[in-house]
C-alpha cells in the first residue's frame, strides 16, 4: 500500500506543476481589453451593451479604428481584475470573446548589456535577421589562436578541434585574437551578460595555428583546413593572412571546397590595393573593413581579391564608437576581458557568421552562399578602387534572399531542420544527454544482472533502465509553452533524480549513494514481481554510479576531484554487495 501511495503522491505533485503553470500565451503585459461583439447583433443591441458596460465598470468602450465597424471589436482601459469581472457579468452571450489587448515589443533584440555598443551588427541588420535564422545546425571552424572559454562563451557550444602548434587536442587561446573573432560568430546571445554574436546556435571549432605571439606556417594552417572539412565544417574564418603562395594551401581550400565548406578570409590590414593570402585563393571569400561611418578603414587592404566588405572598426574614428567589442582574453594573464579590436581580422568573422546563417536556411553549396553575400550586400556606386566588393554586408537581405534561393526540396529539409519554430530542433535537442555515456552506464547494468543471473522480466528490465539512466530520452524533448524541469526529472536514473531537481549536470551525494538502491529493496523485495524491480534498479544505479566515478566523476560539493571519484565508486560497490545479499533471499522466496 505504501509504495501505491508514494507513486500517487508523486504523480499528483507532477500533475500541479504542469496545470499551474503559466506557459507564454498567458504570460503578456496589457493595459486593455479587447470585445468582440456577435456578427448576429444588430447595432442598436451591441450600443446598449457597449453602454451598459461602460456605465456598470466605469469605463469607456470605443472602436479600436475605422476598420472595427465590421467586426464589432472594441477596446477598453482594464486590467486583469477588470477582465475577471467583465467575464462573470454575463456578456459572454452578447461577445465571442473578450480577452487582454496585449502589447508586443519589436521584434527580438537580445538582453546583452553592451549591445547598444555593437554598431558593427546594427550596421548589418542584425535585429531584422535574427528573425529568420541565428545559425542553428551549423560548425564554425575559427582557424586561428584557438578559443579560450570566457565567461561570454559560455552558452556557445565548441565542438572537439585541434591545437596544430603544439600538436595536441586542446586548441585553448593564449592570445585573444581567436577568442574576439569567435565572439564576434557565435558570442552567447540574450544571456542578460556583455555582447552579442551573429550566428549564437551555430557551434564553434576551435583550431589554433597561430601561437601566442601570433604567427603561423602554411603547413599547419592548410591541416586545419583539411581537419575542419573532414569533421564537419560549414564555414570556415581565417582571420590571418601574409604573402607568398602556397600549393599546398590552395590543395587544402580545393579540398575543402569540394567538401562544401565556406571559406572566409581577411583581406589585410596593410592599406595596400591587393589583398593578402589566403583571401587571394579561389574560392576564399577575400573581406575587407569599413569603420563605424561605413567607409573603408584606413588600415584595409582593397582592390583585387575584396569580394566583400564587413565593419572592422577603426579606433581613430571621430564618433566615438571605435572597434569591435567582444569578449576576450588579457594575453598576459588569461584573465576573461571585453576589449575593442580593429581590422580586416575583425570584418572576416562578420561575413562567417552570416554565411553560418545562410547554410542554417538551407542553401549549402558554398559557391551559392557566396552569391547569397554578394547579391544581398548594399552595393558602393563609383567604387572605383574596389574598396567594398560587391557592397557591405548586410545580414537581414542575405538571409531574406537565402530564403528564396534555398525553395525546394534541399531547402524545405533545411527548414525543418533548422527551424526556429516548427523544426525538430525547436522541440528535440540530442545534444541535451551524451548518449554514447548513458548507453555505456546501460550495457554495464545489462552485464552486472547477467552476472547475478537476475531474471529477464519487465520488472527487472524497468528498474535497470530507471536505475542506471532513466528515461534520457525525455530530455531532450523542449516542449512548447511547458517548462523543461518536469521531463528533466522524469528523464533521469534514480541517482540523478537531485541533480535533476538542482539543476546541475554534477550528481547530487543526496541520491547518487547506496541508500537509493536501499530505500528500493526495503520497500519492494517482499513482493513477488517488484522484487526484481528493486534488483534491477539497485544494479542499474550502481552502473550508474560506477560509470560516472571512471568518466565523469563530478559530485556536488565534491567536485570532479578523487574524492569525488572515491565516494562514487565506494557507493557502487555498495550497491552490488546489497544486491548480493538481497538477491539470495530473493531466489528462495522465488
Amino acid at each position: 500500500m505504501k509504495k501505491w501511495l508514494l507513486l500517487l503522491l508523486f504523480i499528483a505533485g507532477f500533475s500541479w506543476a504542469i496545470s499551474n503553470f503559466q506557459g507564454l500565451s498567458a504570460q503578456g503585459q496589457y493595459d486593455s481589453l479587447v470585445f468582440d461583439f456577435k456578427e448576429s447583433l444588430t447595432t442598436a443591441e451591441i450600443e446598449r451593451q457597449v453602454n451598459s458596460l461602460s456605465e456598470k465598470f466605469q469605463t469607456k468602450l470605443t472602436y479600436n479604428s475605422q476598420f472595427s465597424l465590421n467586426d464589432h471589436v472594441f477596446i477598453a482601459k482594464g486590467d486583469q481584475q477588470l477582465l475577471n469581472a467583465v467575464k462573470k457579468s454575463g456578456i459572454s452571450e452578447f461577445t465571442e470573446f473578450v480577452e487582454p489587448n496585449y502589447a508586443y515589443q519589436t521584434s527580438f533584440s537580445p538582453n546583452d548589456p553592451d549591445f547598444d555598443q555593437q554598431w558593427n551588427l546594427k550596421s548589418i541588420n542584425m535585429e531584422a535577421a535574427w528573425q529568420a535564422s541565428r545559425g542553428r545546425g551549423t560548425t564554425v571552424a575559427v582557424i586561428d589562436t584557438g578559443i579560450a572559454p570566457v565567461a561570454d562563451l559560455k552558452r556557445t557550444r565548441l565542438v572537439p578541434g585541434y591545437d596544430f602548434v603544439n600538436d595536441r587536442a586542446n586548441a585553448t587561446d593564449d592570445n585573444g585574437h581567436g577568442t574576439h573573432v569567435a565572439g564576434t560568430i557565435a558570442q552567447s546571445t540574450n544571456n542578460n551578460f556583455g555582447v552579442a554574436g551573429i550566428a549564437y546556435e551555430a557551434q564553434l571549432m576551435p583550431l589554433k595555428v597561430l601561437s601566442r605571439g601570433g604567427s603561423g606556417t602554411v603547413a599547419d594552417i592548410a591541416e586545419s583546413i583539411r581537419f575542419a572539412a573532414d569533421n564537419g565544417a560549414d564555414v570556415i574564418n581565417m582571420s590571418l593572412g601574409g604573402g607568398g603562395e602556397s600549393e599546398l594551401m590552395r590543395e587544402a581550400i580545393e579540398y575543402a571546397h569540394k567538401k562544401g565548406v565556406v571559406i572566409v578570409a581577411a583581406a589585410g590590414n596593410a592599406a595596400r590595393s591587393a589583398v593578402e593570402f589566403p583571401a587571394r585563393y579561389p574560392h576564399v571569400i577575400g573581406v575587407s573593413a569599413l569603420d563605424a561611418e561605413g567607409q573603408k578603414a584606413p588600415y584595409s587592404n582593397y582592390g583585387a581579391g575584396v569580394d566583400i566588405s564587413a565593419p572592422g572598426g577603426s579606433l581613430r574614428d571621430n564618433n566615438g564608437l571605435g572597434g569591435i567589442l567582444q569578449n576576450t582574453i588579457n594575453p598576459r594573464d588569461g584573465s576573461s576581458i571585453f576589449a575593442a579590436f580593429q581590422g580586416t581580422s575583425m570584418a572576416a568573422p562578420h561575413v562567417a557568421g552570416v554565411a553560418a546563417l545562410i547554410r542554417s536556411i538551407g542553401v549549402q553549396n558554398p559557391d551559392q552562399v557566396e552569391q547569397v553575400l554578394k547579391q544581398s550586400a548594399a552595393a558602393v556606386k563609383d567604387d572605383a578602387s574596389n574598396y567594398f566588393g560587391t557592397g557591405k554586408l548586410d545580414a537581414s537581405k542575405a538571409v531574406s534572399l537565402a530564403a528564396q534561393k534555398s525553395f525546394g526540396f534541399n531547402g524545405f529539409m533545411g527548414w525543418l531542420r533548422n527551424g526556429l519554430f516548427l523544426g525538430p530542433r525547436f522541440w528535440f535537442d540530442a545534444r541535451a544527454v551524451n548518449w554514447g555515456y548513458k548507453l555505456l552506464m546501460l550495457a554495464v547494468a545489462a552485464v552486472l544482472a547477467s552476472l547475478f543471473r537476475l531474471p529477464w522480466n519487465w520488472p527487472m528490465g524497468l528498474g535497470l533502465i530507471l536505475g542506471s539512466t532513466g528515461l534520457f530520452i525525455l530530455r531532450c524533448f523542449h516542449l512548447v509553452d511547458l517548462p523543461h524541469w518536469p521531463l528533466r526529472v522524469v528523464g533521469s536514473s534514480l541517482p540523478e533524480l537531485g541533480s535533476a531537481i538542482q539543476g546541475t549536470h554534477a550528481l547530487n551525494p543526496l541520491t547518487a549513494n547506496v541508500l537509493m538502491a536501499l530505500a528500493l529493496i526495503v520497500l519492494f523485495l517482499s513482493h513477488p514481481q517488484l522484487k526484481w524491480f528493486a534488483l534491477g534498479g539497485s544494479v542499474g544505479i550502481s552502473a550508474c554510479l560506477g560509470v560516472s566515478a571512471f568518466i565523469a566523476p563530478q559530485v556536488v560539493w565534491l567536485g570532479s576531484t578523487a574524492v569525488a571519484q572515491g565516494f562514487l565508486a565506494i557507493n557502487a560497490l555498495l550497491c552490488l554487495a546489497l544486491v548480493y545479499l538481497a538477491s539470495k533471499s530473493a531466489t528462495r522466496s522465488a
